[in-house]
């Protein structure tokens, strides 16, 4: 029995590879009725967000400090998050400031200086966190993966890949990010702290059905265990010669048992993944190349494009109607 069951898993992964064989592959729809409005009231609704977003985080200056008074960490965190929406340099951004800056609240001259080295505040970060963390609802249907971050032109034109900078994401299926990291390690790895990470913020979701999908460089036996211990139900493309050997992996069997007795349908809830690969192509289509070099510089610029990412699609997705 089990050898016939083994059989049946190489030829159904046979099959899930060949082209074509998918039948349920259907067009992402559209409500460009919405989708213009977005892009229209882009600006107006970015600014009011970053206020509102921004202003609510609890955030007291420390008393006993010696020398000039220090600016505000809220203030350079609405100007960081406004630099990234326009993506200019602090240059450039320091003049844009001293036109724009009454709208943010800011009475303080930042120049070019201030605003990189607001890049590597403690506290600036902290603050990006808070707001990352309070608007990235979700709908229960999520996918991960890792990719590239180019730091220049060049990497995107070079024929040889070589280890750098990635980003490795959660996502749920109207690509908001749920939680990412920013690392050189291994994404299998990275997917561990970031199931743990969406773990803790479904603690207190009442949704009955959640899934995540990732593809077969996530093929771990622990990570899938983890994932269904979360309440997750995980779909991770199998390998060629992959078994049924569970590891200690109850979860492992339970996902390969309806991969190969419900093919075309595991295959349906699996396709969602393309969502993460969408985001990135999004992300860096309208962000462009990572531009900072030290490595908390990066992570704030990241988190910012993230920020600006998140409240585009939900805005949209409030707006839109697929009836």
């Amino acid at each position: 029995m089990g050898q016939v069951k083994e059989k049946k898993l190489r030829e159904t992964i046979k099959l899930a590879r060949s082209k074509g064989f998918y039948e349920g592959n259907t067009q992402r729809k559209v409500d460009w009725s919405a989708y213009t409005s977005n892009q229209i009231n882009d600006v107006i609704e970015t600014i009011t967000f970053i206020n509102k977003s921004v202003d609510s985080i609890d955030w007291e200056m420390p008393f006993g400090v010696v020398g000039r008074p220090p600016i505000h960490p809220k203030k350079l965190a609405k100007a960081i998050l406004f630099i990234e929406l326009l993506g200019i340099p602090e240059r450039k951004a320091e003049g844009w400031l001293k036109l724009l800056k009454h709208h943010f609240n800011i009475t303080d001259n930042l120049d070019d200086r201030v605003l990189g080295k607001a890049y590597e505040n403690d506290s600036v970060r902290s603050i990006l966190i808070e707001v990352f963390n309070k608007n990235c609802e979700n709908n229960g249907i999520f996918c991960g993966d890792g990719s590239g971050l180019e730091q220049s032109r060049k990497e995107n034109y070079e024929s040889t890949k070589k280890k750098g900078l990635y980003i490795t994401t959660i996502v749920d299926s109207r690509q908001i990010v749920q939680s990412f990291s920013v690392d050189s390690k291994q994404e299998c790895q990275l997917m561990h702290d970031l199931v743990m990470e969406l773990r803790n913020k479904l603690k207190n979701n009442s949704q009955i059905q959640q899934k995540l999908t990732l593809d077969a460089g996530f093929v771990d036996r622990k990570l899938t265990q983890l994932i269904s211990d979360s309440k997750i139900t995980p779909y991770i493309f199998p390998k060629k010669n992959l078994t049924f050997k569970s590891k200690g992996s109850l979860a492992w069997k339970k996902m390969l048992n309806f991969f190969i007795s419900d093919i075309q349908e595991w295959l349906k809830e699996y396709h969602i993944r393309s969502n993460v690969e969408s985001f990135f192509s999004s992300l860096k289509r309208i962000f462009g190349i990572v531009t900072k070099r030290k490595p908390n510089s990066i992570y704030v610029q990241v988190i910012c494009r993230i920020i600006h990412n998140n409240r585009r699609k939900l805005k949209y997705h409030v707006n839109a109607s697929f009836d």
